[in-house]
């Protein structure tokens, strides 16, 4: 697919340079087909990436977390966080403490059930996406994850150095 549009473009303005849409056009292309793939055994499990990205955030963070740092963690906005801790209190795998000091400020954790849930669910999700990148040839696996890396700090340095304070 993104091949055909480089050529594509090449044919009709061979005077631009592709070679910046030929890498961020093929993370999109795999970002979309991985997020759908990786999505499909959660979905079965009646839970979205991003609530079981809440509940993996709580457990390897080992600790209450409020709201916010959920959402830097996850990436999400305040009021996704909001929303899908609702949710989740509501299957009774999170609990909200009310801060000491600020009540406004909650502090979430894991209920039992959601500790035992996510301890169950990670190493399946895991295999499962193991699964997905099982066709790369030995050793590729590291490569491409050392150039993402490279990738994020470069983009994180710029993106941070952007963002008003």
């Amino acid at each position: 697919m993104v091949e055909r549009v480089l050529t594509q473009w090449q044919r009709v303005r061979p005077d631009l340079d592709t070679e910046p849409m030929a890498v961020i056009g093929r993370i999109n292309r795999c970002a979309a087909l991985l997020q759908q793939a990786s999505d499909a055994p959660l979905a079965h499990e009646g839970f979205s990436r991003a609530e079981f990205d809440i509940l993996g955030t709580l457990r390897r963070e080992d600790q209450e977390l409020t709201p916010g740092q959920i959402a830097r963690e996850t990436f999400a906005s305040g009021a996704a966080v909001t929303k899908r801790v609702r949710l989740l209190e509501e299957k009774g795998l999170v609990e909200r403490r009310p801060g000491t000091r600020d009540r406004r400020v909650a502090h979430l954790s894991l209920t039992p059930g959601g500790r035992e849930l996510i301890d169950r669910l990670m190493p399946e999700q895991l295999a499962y996406e193991k699964s997905l990148l099982d066709g790369l040839k030995p050793g590729r696996h590291e490569e491409i994850a050392d150039a993402l890396g490279d990738l994020l700090l470069l983009l994180e340095g710029r993106v941070g150095a952007q963002r008003p304070r």
